[in-house]
C-alpha cells in the first residue's frame, strides 16, 4: 500500500539525469550532440578522439566561434542556448541543436571538461563539471574554438552503464553518427580516431567530384559508381543528391541517408515516397540506397517533434510526399540502357512535374535511328483487349510492333550507339553486342519485358482508365472518417476508375470499377486505399494493382527464351532499350544488361601482363 507524499521540486542533478535518459542513450548520442554544437558554431575543422568505444573518453575539438568566458557556466545550465530567443525563432529553426539540454544532461552522467576561446580572442578558459558541480573557471593554453572532453560516461548511473554493449558495438554506433554528419557537411574537415588509431580523415569537399570522393569513402566506391546525381527544385522545394540505380539494391535499409535542411532524419513519409518511386524497378524484398538532401522553408517543417530530433513533421505533408516521389521517380525513369555515367537532372517546371517524366536523350551525339516495323513484335493484343478494353487489336499491335532498327555502320569509324550493334545470340537467351566500351550482354526476355510493360502503361494512361459497372453494387461498412474521405475525394476516385458514393454516416456503395481490376478483390483494395488516404493523404494501391496486371501481361507477351532472333531483330531490341525508361531493369528489378569493357576482358585473359 503506497504512502502519501507531499509534492516537491526534484534536485537539479536528478532533473538533468532524467533529461539525459532522453538525450544521452549511449556514447554515439553524446557525439551527435557535440558535433551538432560544433557545426552550429561555424566550425570548418573538427577532430574526434574516442577511447574504449566512447565509454572512457570522448573528446571533440573544433575551430568554431567558441563560448564567451561569462557564458561557460550558463552553457551547462538546463535550457540555456544561444540559438533561440523567441517563439518565432522556434518556428523556423535553422540550427541543428537548439533546446539547450544536451550539455547539462551529458555533464550529469560524466566527468566533463570544456575549454573555449571566444571568437578568435587571445584568452582561452576552462571549466570542469563533476557530477553537476562546476569548478572555478581557469585560464588554459590558447587555442581557437572549443574542446569538450567527456570521460567515464555513466560512471554515476550504473544501471544505465550495464546496458551498454561491447566496445566494438558502441563504436560502430558512434561511427555511424560520424558518417551521417560527414555526409551532410561536405565543407567541413572531419577526423576520427579510436584508441589512438586514425579511422577517418575526411577532407572538406568544395566541388561535386570531391563530394563524390567523400561519399565513396563513407558508403564505398561501389555505391558512387552505381549512383545517379539528381537536382530538382519546384515551388519552394529542392531535392538533390545521389540515388543508386535499382540494380544496386541492399538486403537491408542500411545505406539510406536523408537530410532535411541539413538535419539527418528517419521519417515514415520520406520512406514511403522513396519506396513508391522505386516500386516498379526494385526486386522484391530489396532496399534502395541513396544520399539525398531536401531543402524547404524552415517555417514549413517542425524539427521539434522528437526529443532526439530524429523525426520531423512537415506542415505540407502531402505536397512534400508528392514532390519527393515525382523527383525520384523521374530520375529513375531517365536512367535508360546505355547510360554509364551519372546524370545531372534539371529543375521541374509546371508541366514537367509529373509522374511520367521525360525520356532521357541517351542517343545524343550519335545517329538518330529511324523506326521500322520488325517481325519480333509479339501478338499480345488479345490479352490487352481482354484486360483493359481500351484499344483495338490494330492499335495495340501498332504500338507493340513499333520497334526501331538500324543497319550496321558502313565503316569502322562510324559512331556506335550506347549499346552498340548485335554480333550473336547465346543459347537463345542472351544477345552479345559490341559498343565503344567493349562487350554488352543483354537478357533478351528481361529487356523486352520492360519495353512491352512501359508501352502498355503508356497506352493505358493515354487512353485513360476504362470502367465497367458492377452487376450488383457492393455496400461496405466503414468508419465515419473513411466515409467522409469518399465524399470529399469523389473526383479522385472517379479519375481512378471507381464510382463510389457515401450512402450513410458509416456506409459507402461501390457501383463501378476499372475494367483491368475486374478479377481483383476490389473490396479489400478499396479499404486499403481509404487507409492510405487517412495515413498519407494519398494512395498508390490502385496504380500498383494495375501495374501488377500489366507486368504479368508484359511477361507473357515478351520474347521467350530459345527464340532465335535475326541480327536485325536483335539490333531493334537494343535501339528500343536505349530510349525506354527504366530499361536497365526488368519489371522484377533484375538487370537487363551488363557491360564488360576492353580492360576487363583483357584482365580475364591476362593480356598485357
Amino acid at each position: 500500500m503506497s504512502t502519501a507524499s507531499r509534492i516537491q521540486s526534484m534536485p537539479v542533478q536528478l532533473v538533468n539525469q532524467i533529461a539525459a535518459g532522453e538525450v544521452v542513450e549511449r556514447p554515439a548520442a553524446v557525439v551527435k550532440e557535440l558535433l551538432e554544437n560544433s557545426l552550429d558554431a561555424g566550425a570548418t575543422k573538427i577532430s574526434i578522439d574516442i577511447e574504449q568505444g566512447g565509454t572512457k573518453l570522448i573528446r571533440i575539438t573544433d575551430n568554431g566561434h567558441g563560448i564567451h568566458k561569462d557564458d561557460l557556466v550558463l552553457s551547462l545550465s538546463p535550457h540555456a542556448t544561444s540559438k533561440i530567443r523567441s517563439l518565432d525563432d522556434l518556428e523556423k529553426v535553422t540550427s541543428l541543436g537548439f533546446r539547450g539540454e544536451a550539455l547539462p544532461s551529458i555533464a550529469s552522467v560524466s566527468h566533463l571538461q570544456m575549454t573555449s576561446c571566444w571568437q578568435g580572442g587571445d584568452e582561452t578558459w576552462r571549466l570542469t563539471m563533476d557530477n553537476s558541480n562546476a569548478s572555478e573557471i581557469a585560464p588554459a593554453a590558447n587555442q581557437p574554438g572549443t574542446t569538450i572532453e567527456v570521460r567515464d560516461l555513466f560512471f554515476n548511473v550504473p544501471a544505465r552503464r550495464k546496458f551498454l554493449r561491447t566496445e566494438k558495438t558502441e563504436f560502430s554506433h558512434l561511427d555511424d553518427v560520424v558518417k551521417r554528419i560527414s555526409l551532410s557537411h561536405f565543407d567541413v574537415d572531419i577526423s576520427l580516431r579510436h584508441n589512438q588509431r586514425v579511422v577517418k580523415q575526411l577532407r572538406a569537399a568544395s566541388n561535386r567530384l570531391e563530394q563524390e570522393k567523400r561519399i565513396a569513402e563513407i558508403c564505398g566506391p561501389a555505391f558512387i559508381e552505381q549512383a545517379v546525381h539528381m537536382d530538382f527544385a519546384y515551388e519552394g522545394f529542392r531535392l538533390w543528391g545521389w540515388i543508386a540505380q535499382p540494380t544496386f539494391s541492399r538486403s537491408q535499409a542500411d545505406m539510406q541517408y536523408f537530410y532535411v535542411n541539413g538535419r539527418v532524419v528517419k521519417d515514415r513519409l520520406v520512406t514511403h515516397a522513396v519506396r513508391q518511386a522505386y516500386a516498379d524497378v526494385l526486386f522484391h524484398g530489396r532496399h534502395p540506397a541513396y544520399v539525398l538532401f531536401f531543402e524547404c522553408d524552415p517555417a514549413t517543417v517542425d524539427v521539434n517533434a522528437h526529443p532526439g530530433k530524429h523525426e520531423v513533421r512537415f506542415r505540407q505533408s502531402r505536397q512534400v510526399h508528392d514532390f519527393l516521389f515525382r523527383a525520384i521517380h523521374k530520375s529513375i525513369a531517365e536512367i535508360t540502357a546505355g547510360d554509364t555515367k551519372s546524370h545531372e537532372f534539371g529543375h521541374f517546371s509546371n508541366n514537367t512535374a509529373s509522374q511520367s517524366g521525360g525520356v532521357n536523350s541517351s542517343l545524343s551525339g550519335s545517329e538518330q535511328f529511324q523506326p521500322r516495323q520488325s517481325s519480333m513484335a509479339l501478338a499480345v493484343a488479345e490479352q490487352q483487349r481482354a484486360y483493359t478494353g481500351f484499344a483495338s487489336n490494330d492499335e495495340v499491335n501498332s504500338f507493340i510492333q513499333n520497334f526501331q532498327n538500324q543497319a550496321l555502320p558502313e565503316s569502322e569509324n562510324a559512331q556506335l550507339p550506347p549499346l552498340g550493334f548485335a554480333k550473336a545470340q547465346l543459347h537463345g537467351i542472351y544477345i552479345l553486342a559490341e559498343n565503344a566500351e567493349g562487350l554488352v550482354m543483354v537478357d533478351m526476355h528481361a529487356a523486352h519485358e520492360r519495353i512491352t510493360y512501359e508501352r502498355l502503361k503508356t497506352a493505358q494512361q493515354g487512353e485513360g482508365i476504362r470502367s465497367q459497372p458492377l452487376l450488383v453494387p457492393i455496400t461496405l461498412s466503414v468508419s465515419s472518417k473513411e466515409a467522409q474521405l469518399v465524399e470529399d475525394n469523389a473526383e479522385i476516385f472517379s479519375q481512378l476508375g471507381f464510382e463510389v458514393d457515401r450512402i450513410a454516416d458509416e456506409s459507402i456503395k461501390l457501383r463501378q470499377i476499372p475494367v483491368i481490376l475486374s478479377t481483383s478483390d476490389v473490396e479489400t483494395l478499396l479499404r486499403d486505399v481509404l487507409s492510405d488516404l487517412l495515413i498519407h493523404g494519398s494512395s498508390s494501391r490502385i496504380q500498383n494493382e494495375t501495374n501488377e496486371i500489366l507486368s504479368t501481361m508484359a511477361c507473357h507477351g515478351s520474347v521467350r527464351a530459345n527464340r532465335k532472333l535475326t541480327i536485325e531483330e536483335m539490333n531493334a531490341l537494343l535501339r528500343d532499350m536505349e530510349i525506354t525508361e527504366r530499361s536497365g531493369q526488368c519489371n522484377h528489378g533484375r538487370p537487363t544488361w551488363i557491360q564488360l569493357t576492353i580492360d576487363e576482358l583483357d584482365k580475364l585473359f591476362m593480356r598485357g601482363r
